[in-house]
């Protein structure tokens, strides 16, 4: 019969580690102002028309909350007793 030993000796146990990005707060936006069309008329005779065109207004945000890196160490340390089991 043959037997076999299996010795131990300080495992580090477990290790956990995050990288959370948490919140990003941002406040006012302000996308230029645009108003639209402003269209004056003074003193006119007979038919008069109008058009203020099309409006339109884009405004693209890119905001990130990168957490970066996490680092864990689960080492067993030192003067560790050894057992055979």
């Amino acid at each position: 019969m043959q037997y076999i030993d299996t010795a131990s000796a300080g495992n580090g146990g477990v290790a956990t580690a995050s990288a959370n990005g948490g919140a990003v707060a941002i406040g006012d936006v302000n996308s230029g102002g645009n108003a639209g069309s402003a269209i004056g008329i003074g003193d006119t005779v007979g038919t008069v028309a109008a058009d203020g065109g099309t409006n339109a207004n884009s405004t693209t945000l890119g905001i990130s909350a990168n957490g970066g890196t996490g680092i864990a160490d689960a080492s067993g340390g030192s003067y560790n007793l050894a057992f055979v089991s």
